[in-house]
């Protein structure tokens, strides 16, 4: 995957056009999948179509089946052994619990990224601004993000490499260093490109793939030293 995120207003937009006015009269409907002000909540083992919220998050429960879920400002949580297929916001969070499935993409512009163990995302999973945390979790689609500290652990495997971009436009990230964790037994198979600075530490028992634009820093144990 590799669509930059940096046009915030594009995807504010494109989720925005999902909410139309017979939607903002189901505003008050606890069942509703399409709201203007409010969360929306998935209860265990449903099964909904589209889910998308203006100002409000989205908590999908446990072994349920969604179609994609999309929301400005609040959180979205995909429950364990759940499956949707995609998920993005533009300020907030995501988790992808225990064994969840997205078919598609996770995606936020201001907003930590985590997948949990046996957690599965076919797609990208990309961020401007935010944690990318990955434990036992698979990715097939690459990782993205131009702020944001990434750490993967715990034998994750990420198919189509890892890009730190280059800050353009009005964003200005340069006073943070982004830090790259790569932990013991996980792998990143692909490239690794760094358009910026980054601290990047790499298991001596991980797999990667070629670097460019950062020297790894090996390093052996369950996580590299805080003071490196």
């Amino acid at each position: 995957m590799r669509r930059s995120l940096s046009l915030a207003a594009a995807l504010l937009l494109a989720i925005c056009g999902c909410v139309n006015a017979a939607d903002e009269a189901a505003d008050n409907d606890a069942d509703s999948t399409s709201r203007v002000n409010g969360s929306i909540h998935v209860p265990d083992g449903a099964q909904r179509s589209d889910l998308s919220t203006v100002n409000g998050s989205i908590h999908i429960g446990n072994a349920a089946t969604v179609a994609a879920a999309h929301t400005v400002n609040g959180t979205i949580t995909l429950g364990a052994r759940s499956t949707a297929a995609s998920l993005r916001t533009v300020n907030g969070s995501i988790t992808v619990d225990r064994g969840a499935h997205v078919s598609a993409t996770v995606t936020s512009v201001n907003g930590a990224l985590t997948l949990h163990d046996a957690a599965r995302v076919a797609g990208g999973v990309a961020n401007v601004n935010g944690v990318i945390e990955l434990t036992a979790a698979q990715v097939g689609g690459g990782l993205e993000t131009v702020n944001g500290d990434v750490t993967l652990s715990g034998g994750s495997h990420v198919d189509g490499g890892l890009l730190v971009k280059r800050p353009s436009g009005a964003h200005n990230f340069e006073n943070h260093i982004p830090r790259i964790v790569i932990g013991p037994g996980t792998t990143v198979a692909g490239n690794l490109n760094f358009e910026r600075e980054v601290k990047l530490y790499v298991s001596d028992r991980a797999t990667i793939g070629a670097v460019s634009g950062a020297t790894a820093i090996r390093f052996s144990g369950e996580s590299p030293p805080l003071d490196l």
